[in-house]
């Protein structure tokens, strides 16, 4: 079950029936043991509320909901961000609950993403969104207005691989410091908690933006950088074929172009391509029950937008009923696992 969850990437090179494969590194891998762990955590926490299931079904509902990317709902920033499938999952929650942002043309601050961001997840860091949003603006001011699609892949980068764009960031620096590429210091891994803040680094992002490197040169320290990196990174094609497309690179452009390349959109796996981002019948219509069902009720406000009615419904949300109660709803609803946990969050 957790084999068919995990990205492409991490799926082509493991599978639990090949021999060649040791246990420990596959159980590693797929992250069994830390899903397991985290299973005995909630279930213990919450054991008067679980065990009335049964224990047995507390476990299938649990490994069902990873299976399908809903575990990620309302969960803390330090359990989204613990593997790259939740890391995936919750940038195709974030999609799903936000589209119609995206349908209606509407254009967001930086601040307001992070509010949309923290309805799903309480203690999202507001450096991640402020590095997403460079991303997009560039030479802009980061308090600027952004399409919803813009914003949604450059999160996606940013999030997916942003231990490895950190490291790649230090290399840049270094490079556009003027040192010789036999002296830069490839960092093994960075987190963003060990990084400047973003508010301290402001003064420099002109800087950044302004100058450039060779992109050869940069190429050549991010390859040797990936020969030691030991954590999801970007197909290494992909960013060779950015490279070589210009004669001086910036890193937000060269982070720009990656967001923007369709095969590593791919690679991660959360979202579709950028032409049917929009296009979910599927979800129109689950997203029209759920508008009746907010105008029918008593005391609402039938004038609401589709968006507004969104964001009420995530803000009563309870995390403490996050399985349960998610699949009671599907039942009575009608619909798809996916497609009624998504848009019921």
């Amino acid at each position: 079950m957790l084999i068919s969850a995990l990205s492409p990437e991490r799926t082509s090179r493991m599978n639990r029936f090949n021999s060649t494969v040791p246990d420990d590194e596959y159980l590693a891998d797929s992250n069994v043991l830390f899903y397991l762990s985290d299973a005995v955590t909630q279930l213990l926490e919450h054991k008067e509320e679980y065990t009335q299931f049964g224990v047995i079904r507390y476990f299938a509902e649990y490994f069902s909901s990873v299976k399908n990317s809903n575990h990620v709902l309302f969960r803390e920033y330090n359990y989204i961000k613990a593997t790259p499938h939740n890391r995936a999952s919750f940038i195709r929650v974030f999609w799903r609950c936000y589209r119609q942002i995206g349908k209606s043309g509407d254009l967001l601050s930086m601040l307001e993403y992070r509010s949309l961001l923290q309805l799903l997840c309480p203690d999202f860091p507001l450096e991640l969104v402020q590095s997403a949003a460079r991303i997009v603006l560039m030479d802009d001011a980061i308090d600027c207005l952004m399409s919803f699609s813009d914003f949604l892949y450059a999160l996606q980068l940013q999030f997916y691989y942003q231990e490895f764009l950190d490291s790649v960031l230090v290399i840049y620096q270094d490079l556009l410091a003027g040192k010789s590429p036999n002296t830069v210091i490839v960092p093994t891994s960075t987190s963003i908690e060990q990084l400047p803040s973003v508010a301290a680094e402001e003064n420099d992002t002109e800087e950044l933006q302004q100058d450039g490197v060779d992109p050869s040169t940069l190429a050549q320290c991010i390859d040797a950088f990936c020969d030691r990196f030991k954590r999801s990174y970007p197909p290494r094609s992909c960013m060779r074929e950015v490279l070589e497309q210009t004669n001086k690179v910036s890193y937000y452009s060269f982070l720009m172009s990656l967001a923007k390349h369709e095969t590593i959109n791919q690679t991660i796996g959360a979202l579709p391509s950028k032409a049917e981002l929009l296009i979910d019948p599927e979800m129109d219509q689950e997203l029209d029950k759920l508008i009746a069902q907010i105008s029918v009720s008593p005391g609402s406000n039938s004038s609401g937008s589709a968006v507004g009615g969104l964001k009420e419904v995530q803000r009563k949300a309870s995390p403490r009923r996050n399985i349960h109660h998610r699949r009671k709803m599907e039942v009575e609803s009608d619909g798809s696992t996916e497609e009624t946990d998504s848009s019921e969050n």
